[in-house]
């Protein structure tokens, strides 16, 4: 049987792993390097590492959200759609972009609905939320839901004077 009080089990500090016993270190050696790690947090050496990484992690997630939503944006008003595949509701936020413009099938008008009170997941792709998409006017006319839209592109703002609405371009076809 061996000999168990020699070294090795002096080098075991709780909650270390059972391979510690078979290092074959010395015992003080071994615990005055573990007091030498344990003098600086995990925080202070990795911490603004960590912190960099994930703040460019979120830079570089939010300039693709935006490129996404461009590229988006360019297909729906070059070629009127297809409409998927679409960004979904928390892309289009990300980029910036927090309103949807949605033009009306029967009274030709355009429309923006604000895409941070839409009650739907944000994984739900943007192209989902057509269906749902229902003309105030036109349903106050026809006494019931109307629901015939397209949907036109992704807006940074709503529709002002200032600031109309997109057209199909290059000009305006239909």
């Amino acid at each position: 049987m061996a000999n168990l009080s020699g070294a090795g089990v002096a080098s075991v500090v709780p909650g270390a792993l059972s391979t510690a016993i078979c290092s074959g270190l010395p015992a003080r050696r071994r615990r005055a390097h573990l007091l030498a790690m344990g003098s600086k947090s995990r925080e202070t050496i990795y911490g603004a590492s960590v912190r960099a990484a994930a703040e460019r992690a979120a830079e570089v997630r939010k300039e693709a959200d935006r490129l996404a939503v461009e590229a988006w944006n360019k297909r729906m008003l070059g070629f009127k759609g297809p409409a998927q595949p679409s960004p979904t509701l928390g892309e289009a936020l990300n980029a910036g972009y927090a309103y949807l413009e949605v033009r009306c099938l029967g009274c030709d008008t355009h429309q923006t609905v604000p895409l941070d009170i839409v009650r739907r997941p944000k994984t739900t792709p943007v192209h989902e939320l057509e269906r749902y998409m229902r003309c105030r006017q036109c349903s106050e006319v026809r006494g019931y839901p109307y629901k015939r839209s397209h949907l036109v592109a992704l807006r940074v703002t709503k529709i002002t004077a200032s600031d109309p609405p997109s057209t199909w371009w290059p000009g305006e076809r239909d």
